[in-house]
């Protein structure tokens, strides 16, 4: 079966099947695991094991939270200095926590952090009652982004994934949150990526191994009760691929990072050979279509910004606007502050995210590395920005 005049290429598909049959035994033999990555670019689902059997979420719930949280940011009714209350439901939530009290209050800044780096309960209740006005109204809500996301397998009870029989997902329903947060929210993507965080003098180390000593990983989430094992959601970019994996039901934490590293390994590689044998315009034989959009010519303004196509190549991304002059003048406010960068154009590119027209301003026409220059400068500066293929 094996040609033995090429023993390198013999080993390699030796690894390969070993792999699988590795991936094949685990499934079996820990009946809580399930795992899906998908192409991050066009959906193709690159692996899937039990992705649509019920899992419970743990603490990877609080992405909905946050996905709702930069969702309020986006429509003008929070910003990064609204000060939340801490009633006594909150201040009362076990570990992880950050020791709120009842009385305090917490900084919308302060709350991003603290649920990615921290995972911290306490502060996931302050932002649903902030934002819901109990706990309980804010789990509805959560269910409901869920429906309109197409997550049909997901109920949600709380905003922090502590244990509740009723709380179930998917890993299919959880790439889909995340690839909703990547791509619906990009500015607020890189707090996934944070490693530390400190408040009121005490310094907070994240859960987040992957994003410490995997290759590429740059987000997402952790997650562990007793009933769920150890889950993660990771995104990660290599060789121009973005892929989007969840793991769930892991026996420790580390055998589920090495799972998830494994599963990354393959499916980026597995995405660049379908690339290359899929006609452009052809859609993969299974997706995970999360969003539609539509990119239209805008016309001059007072600040003007030509029109241009996004075709391909590598852009940097800034911000989601309501309005279009919005995003007009922050793309061209971004193009000024790089200055010599001439190959820096900005870009508006209309989007429908739950039902609402948002507009992201974009500069367009890097090659890969330039594309991640411009954003170094500009997040120096202190505006937010995220690199995505186009």
């Amino acid at each position: 079966m094996f040609a033995v005049s090429r023993p390198g290429k013999t080993l390699i598909h030796i690894s390969g099947l070993f792999l699988l049959f590795c991936l094949a035994g685990m499934a079996q033999a820990n009946p809580r695991y399930a795992a899906i990555v998908i192409d991050a670019e066009n959906g193709a689902v690159l692996h899937a094991a039990n992705a649509d059997a019920s899992r419970y979420p743990a603490s990877l719930t609080k992405m909905m939270t946050l996905y709702l949280l930069f969702e309020a940011m986006e429509q003008g009714r929070m910003t990064l200095n609204t000060a939340m209350p801490v009633s006594a439901h909150a201040a009362s939530m076990p570990q992880t926590n950050i020791q709120l009290k009842k009385g305090d209050k917490l900084r919308v800044k302060d709350a991003i952090p603290a649920l990615i780096v921290r995972s911290a309960n306490d502060v996931a209740v302050v932002v649903a009652e902030a934002l819901g006005g109990s706990e309980a109204a804010f789990a509805k809500r959560m269910t409901a982004k869920a429906r309109e996301m197409k997550m049909y397998n997901t109920i949600f009870r709380n905003a922090s994934g502590l244990p509740d029989s009723r709380q179930i997902s998917t890993a299919r329903d959880l790439a889909r949150l995340s690839l909703r947060l990547m791509k619906d929210y990009p500015a607020y993507y890189h707090y996934f990526s944070v490693a530390t965080f400190t408040y009121k003098g005490r310094t907070y180390h994240s859960h987040n191994r992957m994003v410490l000593n995997s290759p590429g990983v740059d987000g997402m989430k952790t997650g562990y009760i007793r009933a769920s094992g150890f889950n993660v959601a990771t995104s990660a970019l290599r060789d121009d691929r973005r892929v989007v994996g969840v793991v769930m039901g892991g026996k420790t934490s580390q055998s589920r990072d090495e799972q998830m590293a494994s599963l990354i390994d393959r499916s980026i590689g597995r995405a660049t050979r379908i690339a290359k044998m899929t006609p452009k315009g052809v859609a993969p034989a299974e997706r995970l279509v999360v969003s539609t959009r539509t990119v239209r010519q805008e016309p001059q303004s007072r600040t003007p910004v030509p029109p241009v196509a996004e075709a391909s190549g590598w852009a940097v991304q800034i911000g989601s606007f309501r309005m279009p002059e919005q995003a007009r003048d922050r793309a061209s406010d971004a193009a000024r502050r790089l200055g010599e960068l001439a190959q820096a154009r900005a870009a508006v590119t209309e989007v429908e995210i739950s039902n609402r027209t948002l507009f992201r301003a974009r500069l367009v026409g890097f090659e890969k590395q330039q594309a991640q220059n411009a954003c170094q400068r500009l997040s120096r500066q202190g505006m937010d920005c995220l690199v995505v293929r186009l």
